[in-house]
């Protein structure tokens, strides 16, 4: 594992916004590099949640990964964005993707083509975080001299995510990071990597660890519909741990995000197995 590689959790929002605080303390606390957030729909918000996870914490780095752009007008986005990254400088990504088709259905905001929402979303959303005047009349962006009044005093990294060849290959052309969903292999990272050249690459990997981490896991494997966790998985001791993180390292991958299962009994506990145990053993 480089010296780059970074190790993170995610703080899965199956879980109640009432956990947030002592989850993202513990992350903060073991020593975790990362913590990563999902505006899935209809469960929680990111950036309401990145807030106070920011405020509650001291050392770590907060993303939301990532935002659905068919659900949200560009220029909030900027706006939510520039005040996280002045309020918090450093210690912010945020990244945006398609969203689920069907979700954005179910809110009347299912696009005709998400590749051209996406492309015309981060192109727009980049240059308003550089500080400039946006004029631009898409398919699905329209800005008429839309400027932020307090971008950050640097431009931020913008990522973004998807499943598809087409989605990754425009990540990888029009954002800074590219985001990995749960379930993608070392293999699978090791082609996106080749696809990006030097951009980093954030993977959420499922984890569990502890006596029932098998049976866990499983459930994963089942309400996610793999055929098989062999190479989507990390779990064991914390040996065994990291010697399956090291496969998403060695493919490519820049930050290593563990993907807790919902019903962990133990979540703060697994956060500081992560950070205490796993990472020093990465190297």
């Amino acid at each position: 594992m480089g010296t780059m590689t970074k190790l993170g959790a995610v703080f899965i929002p199956q879980l109640p916004p009432e956990r947030l605080k002592s989850f993202a303390v513990a992350a903060d606390q073991s020593g975790l590099d990362e913590l990563w957030l999902w505006e899935d729909c209809f469960l929680e918000s990111g950036i309401a949640a990145a807030g106070p996870a920011l405020a509650w914490t001291k050392e770590i780095q907060v993303g939301v990964g990532l935002l659905p752009v068919p659900l949200r007008n560009v220029a909030l986005t900027a706006m939510e964005t520039a005040t996280l990254h002045r309020l918090f400088p450093g210690r912010v990504h945020i990244a945006v993707g398609h969203g689920v088709q069907s979700w954005m259905g179910q809110v009347g905001a299912r696009a005709a083509s998400p590749l051209t929402l996406l492309r015309e979303s981060l192109h727009a959303l980049r240059a308003l975080l550089r500080g400039e005047p946006v004029t631009v009349s898409g398919n699905y962006v329209t800005l008429d001299n839309v400027k932020l009044d307090w971008p950050p005093a640097e431009p931020p990294a913008i990522w973004a995510g998807g499943l598809g060849p087409k989605t990754l290959a425009l990540c990888a052309e029009a954002a800074d990071g590219i985001i990995l969903s749960g379930g993608t292999t070392p293999a699978q990272t090791r082609a996106v990597r080749e696809m990006a050249g030097d951009l980093p690459i954030v993977v959420y990997i499922h984890g569990a660890s502890g006596p029932d981490a098998a049976a866990r896991l499983e459930r994963e494997r089942v309400g996610w519909g793999y055929d098989s966790l062999a190479e989507r998985c990390a779990t064991g001791d914390a040996d065994e741990f990291a010697a399956s993180l090291r496969r998403w390292a060695d493919a490519g991958a820049t930050s290593l995000i563990v993907q807790p299962t919902p019903d962990d009994p133990d979540q703060e506990g697994f956060l500081n197995f992560l950070g205490t145990h796993v990472k020093a053993r990465l190297g």
